[in-house]
This record gives structure tokens, sequence and C-alpha cells, in this order.
């Protein structure tokens, strides 16, 4: 039995700090990477504040698929250069935007989202998957949670 209580009043880079170390403890010694996207996903939903969508899209034959997540239904594939998932796939780079009725050829799964953080996965310098985070609060995301997410994709890349 796994708990993890993120603890309230710390500053972003603390709980961005705790949640990877939670990451490391939650997925340690396990080679299923499904099992563990669902897990991480769970994790990243209880860590994070403010929140309506949480998970993975993993690349697969140059298209990012649906993966683990927290959060309503999502839509299923997603072109490389298509939406900001696609941007984020086929730039290697992550996409904070502010707005997401602003970002050209935004995909709505959700109309309440207002803001997004797409996080690329690297393993050896190839993508395998991006970390999606979904806000209804216009302007959610900062470079503290960009910096944040990217330090996670990158201690978690080996397990997924």
């Amino acid at each position: 039995m796994y708990h993890f209580d993120p603890a309230t009043g710390l500053s972003k880079p603390e709980l961005y700090r705790e949640l990877a170390l939670s990451a490391q403890a939650l997925v340690a010694g396990e080679r299923d990477s499904i099992a563990n996207m669902a897990n991480l996903a769970a994790l990243i939903w209880q860590f994070i504040p403010d929140l309506n969508w949480a998970g993975f899209y993993r690349a697969v034959d140059g298209e990012l698929v649906l993966g683990p997540f927290q959060g309503k239904a999502a839509c299923i594939r997603i072109p490389f250069g298509q939406g900001v998932c696609g941007a984020a796939a086929a730039s290697l780079a992550t996409q904070l935007v502010e707005d997401v009725h602003a970002f050209p050829g935004h995909i709505a799964c959700d109309a309440l989202s207002r803001s997004e953080l797409v996080v690329p996965v690297l393993r050896g310098g190839q993508l395998i998957a991006v970390i999606d985070l979904d806000s209804p609060s216009p302007a959610r995301f900062d470079a503290a949670d960009a910096a944040g997410v990217e330090a996670l994709a990158q201690g978690i890349a080996a397990s997924i």
C-alpha cells in the first residue's frame, strides 16, 4: 500500500521535488510501463492542484495515442504537430499555454480547459510520451511548473 500525502504550503520547487521523489518510489522495481503511467497519472493528479486532466499520450508510429490519465474522457489519437500535445511531440519542446483558446489548432477534448502544460518524455533522445496537464484556470502554469514537470519527465523516462 502506498500513501503519498503532499504537504500544503510548499513552494512550487518543493512540491515538484516531493512529487519527483514520490514518483521514483512509486515506480521503483516495476517494469510495466502502462502500470507505471497509470500510477504516475494518479500521483500527479494528487500532487498538483487546479487540474482537470493529467496524464500521458504515448508516441506510437508517428502519432500520440492516449495513455493512462485522470480526468474526463479524452481524444484518443493526436497527430504530431497538431494541438498542444502534437506541438510538443513534433518540437520535442515543452509547451506552456496560458490560453488554449488562443493556441492555433488547439484540440478541445474538454471545453472547460483554459490552460495547458505539455512536456515531452524522452529516452535516449527519442520521444516515448508526453505528460499533458490541463487546468480550468487561465494562465495556471508558469516556468516553475514547466521546470518541475520537465524534471519529473527526466526522472521517470526509464520506467515508462
